[in-house]
């Protein structure tokens, strides 16, 4: 059995519009959200073996906000450049390709990829993720490369703003 959690990187920051997209940082919004995610996450013992990120600055961010909660050292996360501006072909290649090691691996990344990829490997409707949004996926496959089309069950959506269900 897999699981896989997609988090959408956090709130990002418009305000210089010199910046290559690539380079948008977080803003403070997107700096509080992603320590509270990871924190709601380890209150259901639902913390990955390993990170994977897209390597743009805002997603790269959200990881370490997410590692530093689950007490994981930031330098154990996995980035892979694919994964920036990557549609639902290139992820699933991404996540095809994962070690058969880890069987509970956490992606972060961006829309509109991500919301494809969940509507695309599961049973879910989801019309956005939104920005710290995370979204677990159970698949009932022992290897990484047998993940594909509707292969998987949603078990869990969530995002900053959603209704406390504690």
């Amino acid at each position: 059995m897999k699981q896989l959690l997609l988090v959408r990187h956090g709130k990002s920051e418009w305000g210089n519009a010199h910046l290559a997209d690539f380079d948008r940082p977080l803003n403070p919004r997107g700096h509080r959200n992603a320590p509270e995610m990871a924190a709601r996450l380890l209150q259901k013992n639902l913390v990955p073996q390993q990170l994977v990120s897209s390597p743009a600055l805002r997603a790269i961010t959200t990881a370490k906000h997410f590692a530093q909660a689950w007490k994981k050292s930031t330098e154990q996360i996995k980035e892979d450049p694919s994964i920036y501006e990557a549609n639902v072909k290139t992820l699933l290649k991404v996540i095809n390709n994962f070690n058969n090691k880890h069987d509970y691996i956490a992606v972060f990344g961006h829309n509109p990829g991500f919301t494809d990829l969940v509507n695309y490997l599961s049973d879910a409707d989801i019309y956005n993720i939104p920005t710290c949004g995370t979204v677990l996926i159970e698949f009932e496959v022992d290897d990484w490369a047998l993940v594909s089309h509707h292969t998987g069950k949603l078990l869990q959506f969530d995002y900053p703003k959603s209704p406390n269900d504690d």
